[in-house]
């Protein structure tokens, strides 16, 4: 079927089911960011593949919103699919809430909704219809992931499970509260040391769970888990059950009884079968908040796993380096070259997210990733930006740098200096407790203020320890997100500049939250870099920076050198080291 003889397929059924509008989020029933393939609905009934947006179908319109990070993407795949794409304003909102016409009948699939999404679209007068309209006519639909599950060493998370569960119940009697219900799958993982393949580029497995004081309920497909696994769950009073016993389970909450969800990682189907006698109570799920804060295990395997990181990206930065120009380096060619010095690693199990690699006029495009269309070769000059990262048994990485392949212009030059000024002012930032990501925003982002440069991104995201790229429950971002910034917290800082058609910058290190010290003014934070890999001074204009800007930057480069050092050898050491004199500016 074409994408245009799906749309009527679904409007056709639409008529049947009396839907005045059909809407498909970008999700899954765990609100995953990363979508198993069965769940890929959109690229499936449009053909675009981005990872945020939505559908909605009328019987005369059809159209994906999106963000900016996606709309070149969407137009080139849009085309002749009879879907239009309508740009969002403002990211990750459903403002086609406002374009649906009052009186309409909203069509979705139940467990794609998110109880935010379903509480949003009440507000606005809509009763949404639970009606799956794709899986009749989506032939040879992929099959629900089955891959096998394992339970993550004690020498890698830190806590067993027990201990974990005992954290989680005390959240649970402070707020005295009954049961906690989760749906979100890096929760899941690391409540209970669990780890999986179901979801690219994440190591996570389908399931569900519930925790009450007495009991932890942990819905999973049985299989995937070894015997010995099963076994060792249940020692820690955990009871294993089927998926689809988690309906069953939820209906049989006793009268009275108070549960905790968080609306944005729970699907409406689960929250419908919630018995109306059971006190729902919403807030940023608790395991989020718990997971947030690293232990020290999970710190020092973090710290191997950039040591391991850095090894690969040095060698893939001399590699390209040393080779461009005597060989053909496509965007693609080098991201697959990074991923195989990655592979070389201990303890490497694949990439934490698609690897954003842009040359010239393709990396300002922030998301943009190199597909055999758009794919360029890299050449001897101007910026080459590559963001990408690994996840080991030890932590997860992510990291951008920029490669300085040739000659930059005046505006590459400039454009580079205010991105690295602003990535250190908020490196060496010291904040009082209780400060939050909105704040730590502003003082990046104004070094690029002063000069009336801004970028429509986040700042800086959370980071799983061997579990998602992207995590909460901070963030730093203009969002008026009401959560503290915490010592033991993981946290990126990526400020950028881009420049449609010409060139983009981005700089991203992983820094740990730690304790800066008291004073009669209480007490402060301040940021640890974990990222080791090299920062080229080529390209930097001294006269935009302060001596305490190419202070750090020495000192960071030096650092980099010393720790990767004795796992590098003599020829790519002394390649690092001339790699990072000051004095090698390009003209």
């Amino acid at each position: 079927m074409t994408y245009t003889e799906k749309l009527q397929a679904i409007r056709n059924q639409m008529k049947i089911e009396g839907i005045d509008v059909y809407l498909i989020p970008s999700s899954d029933p765990y609100q995953n960011e990363y979508l198993p393939e069965h769940y890929r609905c959109i690229a499936f009934a449009s053909g675009f593949t981005g990872s945020a947006g939505a559908l909605v179908i009328t019987q005369d319109f059809a159209g994906l919103w999106t963000d900016s990070r996606y709309f070149i993407q969407a137009e080139q795949q849009l085309k002749n699919s009879s879907y239009q794409l309508v740009k969002l304003h403002i990211p990750h909102t459903p403002e086609y809430i406002k374009w649906i016409p009052k009186s309409s009948k909203v069509g979705c699939i139940e467990e794609l909704l998110s109880v935010v999404l379903l509480e949003q679209l009440q507000a606005s007068g809509f009763n949404p219809i639970a009606a799956d309209l794709i899986s009749s006519i989506w032939n040879n639909r992929p099959p629900l992931p089955a891959n096998s599950a394992f339970l993550l060493k004690d020498q890698y998370s830190g806590q067993s499970a027990s201990e974990k569960l005992n954290q989680l119940r005390k959240q649970l009697e402070q707020l005295n509260t009954d049961a906690i219900l989760l749906s979100a799958l890096d929760e899941i993982a690391w409540l209970f040391n669990l780890r999986g393949n179901d979801i690219k580029c994440n190591p996570l497995t389908l399931a569900y769970a519930l925790v009450t004081p007495e009991y932890a309920y942990l819905f999973i497909n049985q299989e995937k888990l070894s015997r010995n696994d099963q076994e060792h769950l249940r020692h820690h009073h955990i009871t294993i059950a089927n998926n689809q016993d988690i309906i069953a389970t939820l209906k049989l909450l006793p009268a009275g009884s108070s549960l905790f969800i968080d609306p944005k990682r729970t699907n409406a189907k689960l929250f419908n079968n919630i018995p109306v006698s059971v006190k729902i109570r919403q807030g940023i799920s608790l395991v989020s908040h718990l997971k947030s804060i690293k232990n020290n295990t999970e710190i020092n395997n973090f710290k191997q796993a950039m040591i391991k990181d850095g090894v690969a990206l040095t060698r893939f930065m001399k590699w390209l380096k040393e080779n461009l120009g005597k060989m053909t380096i496509t965007e693609l060619s080098a991201a697959k070259r990074l991923e195989q010095f990655r592979a070389e690693q201990e303890g490497f199990t694949g990439p934490s997210f698609d690897t954003i690699s842009g040359y010239a006029a393709n990396a300002a495009l922030p998301h943009y990733t190199p597909n055999e269309q758009s794919d360029l070769t890299l050449q001897q000059k101007g910026l080459y930006l590559i963001d990408s990262g690994g996840q080991y048994y030890q932590g997860t990485t992510d990291v951008t740098r920029m490669l300085i392949l040739g000659p930059l212009t005046t505006q590459e030059k400039e454009d580079y200096t205010l991105v690295l000024k602003a990535l250190i002012e908020g490196t060496i930032a010291q904040y009082p407790t209780g400060t939050r990501g909105y704040q730590l925003d502003a003082i990046i982002r104004k070094p690029l203020w002063d000069e009336r440069i801004n970028y429509g991104h986040g700042t800086g995201h959370g980071v799983g320890s061997f579990l998602n790229v992207h995590e909460g429950p901070q963030s730093i971002s203009p969002n008026n997100l009401d959560v503290d910034f915490k010592a033991g917290m993981i946290t990126s800082i990526e400020p950028g500049i881009y420049r449609p058609g010409h060139h983009g910058v981005r700089i991203e290190n992983l820094v740990l939250t730690v304790p800066a010290g008291e004073t009669e003014f209480g007490s402060f934070l301040g940021s640890e870099t974990l990222t080791l890999a090299v920062i080229d001074p080529k390209g930097v204009l001294p006269e935009l920076l302060e001596h305490r800007h190419l202070q750090w930057l020495e000192a960071y480069n030096n650092y980099v050198i010393e720790t990767l050092g004795p796992f590098l050898s003599p020829s790519e050491n002394n390649w690092l080291k001339e790699e990072c004199k000051l004095n090698r500016n390009v003209s």
